[in-house]
């Protein structure tokens, strides 16, 4: 458990990392979406890595990496959109969007760290090509829920979408090889 908290803690690092970039360049304009946007977003992402997976040819020179980090910075924006509420205006600046990441990412790596433990890290058997598939339900789910305006009848809620896409985005990553797989000091 301790080596998938430490690979967990070095993509999101990475994820991080462009998301702050990012707010530089851009600020918070993200803030205006609302959530079926933002939702939008990561289907369109979740969208072309199944047809990474599927197609023979590419044409974008972008691979499923960049995609899978996106939906993790879109999914935390939804996460802080969800707590915030939406504006008209950017309102952010770099140091509390940041903060709010941050937050947002440790309750949902607590919510992994949970279920990785009852699950017994079943997710290290699975494939990539599964990953995307539950995440592309979620999505289905997600945009269900908000065509309902939010309520549910005996299901969780869109904010619990929105994290496990992030963590199974994050199992894809480590599977993809984009930390290391060396068991840690103990």
């Amino acid at each position: 458990m301790s080596l998938t908290a430490k690979q967990y803690d070095e993509v999101i690092h990475v994820c991080r990392d462009l998301f702050t970039k990012k707010m530089r360049d851009y600020g918070s304009a993200w803030r205006i979406l609302r959530l079926p946007s933002l939702t939008d977003q990561i289907f369109i992402k979740a969208q072309r890595i199944r047809g990474l997976q599927q197609n023979a040819q590419r044409r974008v020179d972008e691979g499923a990496v960049s995609e899978f980090m996106g939906i993790i910075n879109y999914c935390t924006m939804a996460l802080i959109q969800l707590k915030l509420g939406v504006v008209e205006q950017p309102d952010l600046d770099v140091a509390r969007a940041t903060a709010l990441y941050d937050q947002e990412l440790q309750i949902t790596k607590s919510l992994m760290m949970d279920k990785n433990h009852d699950y017994g890290e079943a997710w290290r058997d699975m494939r990539v090509s599964s990953l995307t598939d539950l995440i592309l339900q979620k999505l289905l789910r997600v945009k269900q829920i908000e065509d309902n305006h939010g309520k549910t009848l005996v299901s969780e809620g869109i904010d619990a979408n929105y994290q496990d896409m992030i963590n199974y985005s994050v199992f894809a990553l480590i599977h993809l090889g984009m930390v290391s797989v060396e068991e840690p000091n103990k």
